[in-house]
């Protein structure tokens, strides 16, 4: 399984540039630059970056799970059963606007802990 980012096709007119991206992300330009041209993973800061920079966006609308990796330049990484299992957890959560990224984190690492002793 893939997971597959959205995120760069939700950033038209919300963000001018890749620079304004990555801070409201709270990442890099290049780490954002090299998910988007398919030569860096979705990790769990990306993902956390793209709900802080979207908030009213579900993750179900941020990512895509894909069966198979089509050909070409997509931001996409292999999916692990606990990546799966974290996007499938903060879609229940239902995070309030505001929330702060120290609790997103707080939340990914109790994710995090319960899925690595599975």
């Amino acid at each position: 399984m893939r997971l597959i980012t959205k995120v760069f096709e939700l950033c038209d007119g919300r963000y001018p540039n890749l620079s304004a991206l990555a801070k409201a992300m709270g990442l890099s330009v290049s780490q954002v630059y090299r998910v988007r041209e398919g030569k860096r993973g979705i990790n769990q800061k990306f993902i956390i970056g793209a709900v802080k920079a979207f908030p009213g966006c579900e993750l179900d609308e941020l990512f895509l799970v894909a069966p198979e990796s089509p050909q070409g330049k997509v931001a996409r990484t292999t999916v692990t059963s606990r990546h799966n299992y974290l996007v499938q957890k903060y879609n229940r959560l239902n995070l309030p606007p505001g929330m702060e990224e120290e609790e997103v984190k707080a939340e990914a690492g109790v994710l995090e802990k319960i899925t690595s002793h599975r």
